[in-house]
């Protein structure tokens, strides 16, 4: 699952880049290949640049990967609902209540290969997760 600590990281998906920076959306290299299983890296479009978007309110991000055509060829989001809760009527603490992550890649012939994660109730149950080819990006 994409979602962990980076949420607070100033690179909203991947790596800080090493070359000088020159726009402030140029932060960060998406990381468009962790996920993406080996035996289908060879029938994506990889992608040329990317555009990252990211919500201030809750931790939720979207990223964008462009071709050399300028069309769409990944995509990329996640978030994560937090619940306040308490033991004791006088102590709170923030936990996790619900989790999704889609990443999505076009494929060669126009279809996209998605991988989606949800995660309820936090740690207190394992991540359903699934790979599918479907036919539109997910939305």
């Amino acid at each position: 699952m994409i979602m962990n600590d980076a949420f607070t990281s100033e690179c909203a998906y991947g790596r800080h880049p090493r070359r000088h920076r020159r726009s402030r959306s140029d932060t960060c290299v998406p990381s468009w290949t962790e996920g993406l299983p080996h035996e289908w890296r060879a029938r994506v479009v990889a992608p040329q640049s990317f555009r990252v978007f990211r919500e201030f309110e809750i931790p939720a991000r979207r990223v964008f990967g462009y071709d050399g055509d300028g069309a769409i060829c990944y995509s990329a989001h996640d978030y994560r609902l937090i619940d306040l809760r308490s033991d004791d009527d006088e102590d709170f603490y923030e936990t996790l209540a619900y989790a999704e992550s889609v990443v999505a890649w076009r494929l060669a012939d126009g279809r996209w290969l998605v991988h989606r994660c949800v995660e309820s109730l936090g740690a207190e149950g394992d991540p359903e997760c699934r790979l599918e080819v479907e036919p539109q990006m997910p939305r």
